[in-house]
């Protein structure tokens, strides 16, 4: 599966949030409201969810391979860099460390 195309819309003024995204795979299935959010060190990508009867949040569409998961991080990511530095409205790190869930 290959992801064709990232679409990043970015959130200002948003706290942690930094960006909204859509990632299409094979350009035929495309997954909405992925996110970019800043932890207390990296940014990060996380998965679309829904919160269920006990308050926690489950995510609805996730990558289940690690490699992939590590490579949709790193494409939303780089286009993220992409799209603020053609924006010109926040500094980023120019290598962001991804680290190698563990599921």
């Amino acid at each position: 599966m290959e992801i064709t195309k990232v679409e990043i819309r970015p959130m200002h003024n948003e706290g942690n949030l930094k960006a909204f995204c859509s990632v299409i795979f094979d350009d035929v299935f495309i997954v909405h409201s992925v996110k970019v959010i800043q932890g207390k060190q990296d940014l990060f990508v996380a998965m679309p969810s829904r919160e269920v009867r006990n308050g926690e949040f489950r995510d609805t569409a996730h990558p289940i391979d690690n490699a992939f998961r590590l490579k949709l991080e790193q494409t939303v990511l780089a286009r993220y860099r992409e799209v603020v530095e053609e924006e010109g409205k926040e500094d980023i790190v120019s290598d962001i460390p991804t680290e190698d869930l563990v599921f």
